[in-house]
């Protein structure tokens, strides 16, 4: 069996899961190196039964130390950029975590970069691409099942240990992690437009803060059963103390109106502090109608002029994290895209667009206006075409 030789540039909790979840489904792993100052994947790694490798003050250093057969990259996503830049000048295949990168200049450059070839392949991890459930809500859609898509509503509802986790986490500032909807939501933003089969074309949004405010007075801070709560997880880098009083700029709840450039509308609601959990899409077309429940992961699906009981199929597997078996799904995956026996489910171009996609709908919130999406669309193809913006051509 293959042995991967793996060099790890920010070694977060999310890498550290990604890589416990790699070993898990067989990859013979050895984590040469790393490159972070307070790598608080430690414990995740330990936990499952991986080391950490030589520890490097800087990404050439560990380069030093190859040959790699892969780069990891999990640093919060402000560094994102930064660290893609120099990985994609080694040659080494990469693994980004998503978002790929935080803003639309990044995106841009990024762009640029990639359309002038001689990089070697980015893998993003946009999750829940591998996920039994989304491949056959995908395969559903292309085959015609529905008819065409008409329109969709969805939903993302966390539970309030999840949202205090992210108001304690590096992700509660914009200049860490973007906004709440880059961060947690662009998975399903990349999925939305797979379903829609096309761009958005306008964009609206609203949203802000009222759960995770200083001004709340006086907030339940435990359980019914007077267990603590809002601090059970490890808020790891940069970790704020208290979800209610942190330097939380980021919005924790969301709205947002979507129509793509096809006619198909979407409305999407996020809250990061509910009672009822749910990650929910219901895709409703002119022959069929089909909801996806990602938290209990089931898929229920029905012809337009069909009496009978729904179709119901129960995936199983679900976990406390609601990932239910999607990162051992997508540690398949890069296993065989590096085997070079399957293309990886994403491709970092379709990262790039669902991120603009979110980057458009919070330009929206901010600016209490609807977006029109048609110039940056032209700014994108133009990037990825190596011209900037003036028209000239890019020299790399």
């Amino acid at each position: 069996m293959t042995t991967y030789r793996i060099g790890v540039i920010g070694l977060g909790q999310r890498i550290a899961h990604v890589l416990a979840a790699m070993q898990e489904v067989g990859w013979n792993l050895d984590i040469v190196g790393h490159v972070d100052p307070a790598p608080v994947g430690a414990p995740i790694l330990a936990a499952a039964g991986l080391r950490l490798g030589r520890a490097f003050e800087t990404p050439a250093a560990m380069m030093a130390a190859g040959p790699f057969d892969l780069l990891m990259l999990g640093a919060p996503n402000h560094l994102h950029f930064e660290h893609l830049a120099f990985a994609l000048g080694t040659g080494v295949p990469i693994f980004a975590e998503k978002p790929i990168v935080r803003t639309t200049d990044e995106t841009m450059a990024l762009t640029r970069r990639l359309a002038a070839g001689g990089t070697p392949p980015v893998y993003v991890g946009l999750v829940m691409r591998s996920l039994p459930i989304v491949r056959e809500v995908l395969a559903r859609v292309d085959g015609g099942a529905l008819g065409q898509v008409v329109s969709i509503d969805a939903t993302e509802h966390l539970p309030p240990e999840h949202g205090g986790y992210l108001a304690r986490n590096w992700r509660r500032k914009q200049a860490w992690g973007g906004s709440y909807f880059l961060d947690k939501v662009v998975h399903d933003f990349d999925i939305f437009g797979r379903i829609a089969g096309a761009r958005p074309d306008r964009v609206a949004s609203f949203g802000g803060r009222r759960i995770f405010t200083a001004e709340r007075q006086d907030p339940p801070r435990a359980w019914e059963d007077g267990s603590a709560a809002y601090a059970l997880q490890d808020a790891g880098w940069a970790g704020a103390n208290d979800a209610f009083q942190s330097d939380m700029d980021v919005t924790d709840h969301q709205v947002a109106m979507v129509e793509y450039a096809n006619d198909v509308r979407l409305s999407f609601h996020a809250n990061s502090h509910t009672a009822l959990t749910e990650r929910r899409w219901y895709v409703a077309g002119t022959d069929g109608t089909l909801i996806a429940d990602l938290v209990r992961n089931r898929l229920m699906a029905r012809r337009a002029l069909n009496r009978g009981k729904p179709e119901r199929i129960d995936y199983g597997g679900v976990t406390a994290d609601a990932h239910n078996g999607a990162d051992q799904a997508m540690a398949l995956d890069l296993l065989a895209a590096l085997e070079g026996r399957a293309a990886f489910p994403v491709t970092p171009y379709e990262s790039m667009e669902a991120g603009l996609t979110v980057m458009a709908i919070d330009q929206a919130m901010t600016a209490r206006q609807v977006v029109e999406c048609a110039p940056m669309w032209a700014r994108y193809d133009a990037a990825a075409s190596g011209v900037d913006e003036g028209g000239a051509e890019v020299v790399l």
